[in-house]
């Protein structure tokens, strides 16, 4: 039995000597390896962590200490060292398998689940505050990767860390990337800190320094204040030490024996304390060093090689690098329209904008609510700003969104990658609420492309729209509809009919357009005439056209990849009610759950009878109800 396989809970991990740690942490980055080569996940940064996350687990006693993690893109080797080690891991990110992220539903070890970055510090500051207020004695770690400090909220904790607790230990795990490289004066700040080892030898060693200065053993009489401002006069204090945290650091984050002693410092200390540890993200797996942005988060890859699985040479273009090349097209024949981005140049395809044009694109780091004030800030000085942000992140910037650019009318048009879901992500990552959540939005200009042209146009349109504008797009690839030349703008709110309307009209929105027009040839199948519309627009809606359609058919069948509360089928029954129209409305789309993780899109839509076959059906069952229904008023008469 190998060293991993005999660890069913941290207690076991305790046992081991320290001699065995270096086996288990080979043996923790094998099954990572293994399992993450087949079901993809984040890679670098599990590896990274292996000898910390052992550590915690040596020093530590969770569930009754607590581990809060940032992102939880850390979280495998705790999986793993909590009695996890099963079946479960094998089918990591799939169905009946573990979350990519922590979950306080899969285990008593996961104090608090999170699947967007800088939320560590707050929730466990909550934590220890809560606990002095209960009288309790148990440790609380907030691990934080040094990207998470340029995340606003995790700087507003800190902020009241030394007023709300005095006892808290911080990590920063610093191993300079986010998800691309760290960008910004934070990731500068802390190459100092680990360049500058006059800092860290006075830190530990400053009585032992006054004790042979003239007058230092009265200096360390008056006690730790005199040694602080002492030690400031041969070099700066931290920022952390600032804002009264106890900085301790760099530390070697793959040296064992290292980590836990400072982890036993940090855990007898008796005000908060910060640990910079040091980490390489992909460490034990060179494939993933070389390339830690595309081994963040990865797909399938071969083991040997780190190479996924060949793309068909036929694929249609993804959509996010439609974005970024129509991005280049735009911003090239008008240099007032500039990208941003929040650290995710690649996964939203800014990366192509920027390398073409590398003035014209800004990356603001982990910083959502900071990319969409940053933009309106350049749209009041006559720049066109367009924010690639995945639909999942946006809603970080919902505040930013009403009150700085919609209320002002400012032209910043929002790219929202990944709408509908994140399949193997789960439910932190599931884009399914975003047309609910700008809806009512004031002015706002919402549309979802069927094709990957539409979203060329789409593009020119929400630039030429003088106020907010946001477009809705999945992950993955396009349909194969060939792009024009030279994108051009739609008319704003108009729908376009792709089938006449007979006994119901479908109207679709975005990627089900196509599963419309399916739905459609299988009910005349069946002699149901259905007429098929794709709308382009959530908001403003094609009330014209919707009225005019509902006056000459039975039913409205409203398709949409997204919430059915709130969202594109709500907006038809508004429309249709205002405009004195009481024809029945049957809305096909997600339902008022979070949906879990998953294999794949399609498994996911079978499990909430979103499948062909359940649509299907519940259309023919709307159909024939209201055929009854007329009957029985027939025989009334």
């Amino acid at each position: 039995m190998s060293l991993l396989d005999s660890i069913q809970s941290p207690a076991d991990v305790k046992k081991l000597s320290e001699d065995q740690l270096p086996q288990l942490a080979q043996e923790i980055r094998e099954r990572i390896i293994s399992v993450t080569s087949r079901n993809g996940g984040h890679v670098g940064p599990n590896l990274g962590v292996v000898e910390l996350s052992i550590a915690l687990h040596r020093v530590f006693n969770t569930p009754e200490d607590r581990f809060v993690f940032d992102v939880a893109h850390q979280g495998y080797v705790h999986k793993l060292l909590t009695g996890r080690n099963d079946e479960r891991f094998d089918k990591l990110r799939q169905n009946e398998g573990l979350s990519g992220f922590l979950n306080r539903q899969e285990s008593e070890h996961d104090a608090f689940g999170a699947g967007h970055a800088g939320t560590a510090l707050s929730a466990a500051l909550g934590m220890a505050t809560a606990r002095d207020k209960r009288g309790s004695d148990e440790h609380v770690v907030a691990l934080c990767g040094d990207a998470a400090f340029s995340c606003g909220i995790t700087m507003e904790a800190l902020n009241n860390v030394a007023t709300s607790t005095k006892r808290l230990i911080i990590i920063l795990n610093d191993n300079k990337w986010s998800i691309a490289k760290n960008v910004g004066a934070l990731p500068r700040y802390f190459n100092e800190l680990i360049t500058n080892p006059i800092y860290n030898r006075l830190n530990d060693d400053i009585e032992a320094l006054l004790q042979k200065m003239p007058g230092g053993e009265s200096i360390i009489n008056f006690g730790s204040k005199w040694k602080k401002e002492t030690k400031d006069f041969f070099v700066s204090s931290s920022l952390f030490e600032k804002f009264n945290v106890r900085y301790i650091g760099p530390i070697d984050g793959h040296d064992h024996k290292q980590v836990e002693h400072y982890l036993e410092f940090a855990k007898n200390a008796e005000q908060p304390v910060l640990l910079h540890i040091l980490t390489t993200k992909g460490k034990g797996y060179d494939v993933a060093i070389n390339n830690p942005e595309r081994f963040h988060g990865a797909s399938p890859f071969d083991v040997n090689t780190g190479k996924g699985a060949p793309s068909a040479e036929t694929a249609p273009p993804k959509y996010q690098d439609v974005m970024g090349e129509t991005m280049v097209k735009l911003a090239t024949a008008d240099p007032k329209i500039v990208g941003i981005t929040a650290a995710m140049p690649a996964g939203t395809g800014m990366n192509i904008l920027e390398k073409a044009l590398p003035e014209q694109f800004f990356d603001v780091g982990i910083a959502e609510e900071h990319a969409a004030l940053f933009a309106a800030g350049m749209a009041t000085s006559g720049f066109h700003p367009v924010c690639a942000i995945y639909s999942t992140f946006l809603q970080r910037a919902y505040d930013q969104i009403i009150h700085d650019i919609a209320l002002q009318k400012l032209p910043v048009l929002f790219c929202m990658d990944r709408s509908g879901l994140s399949p193997n992500d789960g439910a932190t990552h599931h884009g399914l609420f975003d047309i609910s959540y700008l809806r009512c939005v004031p002015e706002a200009l919402i549309m979802a492309p069927a094709n990957e042209d539409e979203l060329a146009d789409m593009m020119a349109t929400g630039i030429a729209y003088q106020g907010p504008a946001f477009i809705r797009y999945p992950r993955g690839e396009g349909v194969g509809t060939p792009i024009k030349e030279t994108p051009k703008a739609l008319e704003v709110g108009k729908s376009v009919r792709l089938q006449e309307a007979g006994e119901i009209d479908i109207w679709a929105i975005g990627s089900m357009v196509a599963d419309a027009e399916k739905l459609a040839a299988r009910l005349s199948e069946h002699s149901i005439k259905a007429g098929v519309v794709n709308a382009r627009f959530a908001k403003p809606l094609d009330t014209e056209n919707l009225l005019s359609a509902a006056a000459n058919t039975q039913l409205i069948v409203t398709m949409e990849d997204h919430v059915i509360t709130g969202g594109f089928g709500t907006a038809v029954m508004e429309a249709l009610q205002t405009g004195n129209c009481m024809r029945p409305v049957e809305r096909i789309g997600w339902p008022d759950t979070f949906v879990e993780h998953g294999n794949s899109v399609s498994q996911l839509r079978a499990t909430v009878g979103l499948d062909a076959e359940s649509i299907f059906a519940q259309v023919l069952g709307r159909i024939e109800s209201i055929k009854d229904s007329k009957a029985q008023h027939a025989e009334v008469e």
